[in-house]
């Protein structure tokens, strides 16, 4: 096959990328986006978390209280018990 007959026969038929144009232009659609269900709740989770105060201000100041009056008690079983369910966590 002869590349430079073909684009003598376009030429003289004045084709000139008529075909390439009409099949792109059936081929072409718009774009969309979906977003699962999963991703909305994480944007709803996101938007939740972004919106909280990093600090408790009534759980801080009802610990300061405790602890200036002196009624903060800290049981010793249930630190022991929560820093070996912390370490379990993170070993696995």
């Amino acid at each position: 096959m002869r590349i430079d007959a073909y684009n003598a026969i376009s030429q003289t038929y004045g084709v000139k990328g008529k075909y390439k144009t009409e099949a792109a232009a059936k081929k072409s659609s718009t774009d969309k986006v979906e977003i699962s269900d999963f991703g909305r709740e994480l944007q709803v989770a996101k938007k939740a978390v972004a919106g909280a105060p990093d600090v408790r201000a009534d759980r801080v100041a009802e610990l300061k209280s405790q602890i200036q009056n002196g009624t903060y008690n800290v049981s010793g079983e249930s630190f022991a018990e929560k820093l070996m369910a912390k370490y379990e966590e993170m070993r696995g």
